[in-house]
């Protein structure tokens, strides 16, 4: 096909040259020859300053530009979230590659662990990373954390977190996975990339070429291009560029299809040390869709005065801080109460148990008040985010949580890795039981009610201009004696407390996922 031998411009970090290697045995699988040439870019020059101290855009990328353009290589591959938002003039994206996980990861030493506090790492830790991105939502989620400035590729990075230079470091999942590293000696704490949102086109690298050569960009289509991938990034790379931003920006942007549907989720901060909004949006077009997302972001916004949740909140909780830096004012009280139903565990249920599931952060607390004697090799399950911290602040990790508000498709996902199992579901009395309909007959089901729900009596209507609830019983509590205002409006936490405002007719707002985060994500985006 080729005359010539190409060559690949790359950079000469690990990941770099596992990447530009990862696309010459591509082409080589298509007999088309060719060679890599090392480029020094100004981001592998200067270490010492933040990105958001470097002039200008294209740290890892601009030499390799100049050198495609002046014909001394014929192809550069590039980290796609390190390519500025536009092509210089006579350039262009010939192929994009299959997505790699997205997700960050956090790296803690292991005598700096600490399983009780959210994210693992213990209480004041120094976490080391370079992004503004990164930096403000981890001090959203953990407000206590020090971050200090972190640059190299992630060799070194993971090196100066071996000579306990750090507690612990942020780094791209992709990167690690791609390299085959060894974490062994580490605690490692994925976060989903639903959860910390990451760089927009994180985990995808990007063949760029002349646009002049056409052969070589019908080549890479076949070759290496992955047409839905580069629709997703289309979203995220022109959510950047309506923002202006490179490297340096707060703002994270992930885009996925997901049932015939589009989820977009977008982080952005003032600066690092600034709390992000954030926002979720579901849509079936995806035409379009960035400049939807832009005046949710506008800085002359008005918001709506009040917001009531039927969950008591501390000053500290992620959803008043997000909702108060907007000047909403929140209104947090539980309309019920819960009391334990059984003050004694009997030993025997507990014995060859595989699973134990927890549907709430309530069951959790409950059942551990009973002071179980636990099985050493049993695995936990939980329903939600909230459920999951509240498994660790006990002292246990959650070998499976399940994320979003569609209790049907946590059933199947949970049942795909426990069918055949001895499960035990300590719940609320008379609880729905979702989790375990959708499980196998050969399924051993332990049912253990630890506790019910009473409802508050003679409740004083609140004139909030947005009402969230957080479970059926609170719905049940609150229009016991209580109407609807025409102008409220209504999120509800999860499909159960749906189907109750589904059976009075009322419109609602379902959150991406049943957490504060979640919450303030659905607050955020409503109109």
């Amino acid at each position: 096909m080729f005359d010539r031998k190409l060559i690949i411009g790359t950079r000469g970090s690990e990941l770099a040259l596992w990447q530009a290697n990862f696309v010459k045995d591509r082409l080589a699988e298509k007999n088309i020859d060719a060679e890599l040439k090392i480029i020094k870019t100004q981001g592998d020059r200067i270490l010492h300053l933040s990105f958001d101290k470097l002039e200008g855009k294209g740290f890892f990328t601009k030499e390799l530009e100049e050198e495609l353009l002046a014909g001394t290589i014929d192809l550069a591959v590039h980290s796609h979230k390190d390519l500025p938002t536009e092509n210089p003039p006579g350039l262009t994206i010939a192929a994009v590659s299959e997505r790699e996980d997205p997700s960050d990861i956090l790296l803690i030493l292991k005598d700096c662990v600490d399983v009780h506090q959210k994210l693992s790492v213990k209480y004041g830790g120094i976490v080391g990373t370079s992004s503004n991105r990164r930096k403000a939502q981890l001090l959203a989620m953990r407000p206590d954390l020090e971050i200090e400035e972190l640059r190299g590729n992630v060799p070194t990075r993971i090196g100066k977190l071996r000579d306990e230079a750090y507690d612990a470091i942020m780094v791209a999942k992709a990167g690690v996975k791609r390299l085959a590293l060894d974490l062994g000696e580490f605690h490692v704490e994925e976060l989903a990339a639903t959860e910390l949102i990451p760089a927009p086109a994180q985990g995808v690298m990007a063949i760029q070429i002349r646009e002049s050569d056409t052969e070589l960009f019908d080549a890479m289509q076949r070759v290496l291009h992955h047409p839905e991938v580069e629709q997703e990034l289309s979203v995220e790379r022109n959510v950047l560029k309506l923002f202006g931003g490179g490297c340096h920006l707060p703002l994270g942007c992930y885009c996925r299809k997901h049932d015939d549907k589009y989820q977009v989720f977008v982080s952005k901060a003032e600066d690092g040390d600034a709390f992000p909004d954030r926002l979720f949006l579901e849509t079936t077009e995806i035409e379009g869709l960035p400049e939807k997302i832009l005046p949710y972001f506008d800085k002359d916004r008005a918001f709506f005065g009040s917001v009531f949740i039927s969950r008591d909140l501390n000053e500290h909780s992620y959803f008043r801080r997000a909702v108060e830096k907007l000047g909403i004012q929140v209104d947090a009280r539980s309309l019920i109460r819960t009391v334990p139903v059984i003050t004694k565990l009997d030993p025997y249920i507990l014995h060859n148990l595989d699973w134990i599931f927890f549907s709430s952060k309530n069951a959790v607390e409950y059942f551990f008040e009973l002071e179980p004697q636990l099985p050493k090799k049993v695995k936990f399950g939980v329903l939600g985010r909230g459920s999951e911290e509240t498994l660790r602040r006990i002292g246990h990790f959650a070998d499976y949580t399940g994320e979003g508000v569609d209790m049907t498709d946590v059933a199947q996902h949970f049942a795909a890795i426990a069918n055949g199992k001895t499960i035990l579901f300590p719940s609320a009395e008379n609880s729905m039981r979702s989790i375990q309909q959708a499980l196998s007959d050969d399924t051993k089901i332990i049912d253990l009610p630890v506790y019910e729900t009473v409802l508050q009596e003679d409740l004083d209507a609140t004139q909030a201009d947005v009402l969230i609830f957080t479970s059926p019983s609170n719905v049940d509590a609150y229009f016991t004696n209580n109407l609807l205002d025409p102008n409220q409006k209504v999120i509800a936490i999860g499909k159960s407390t749906g189907k109750k405002f589904d059976e009075m007719g009322v419109s609602y707002v379902l959150p991406f996922s049943p957490d504060e985060i979640g919450l303030a994500e659905a607050v955020f985006g409503m109109q």
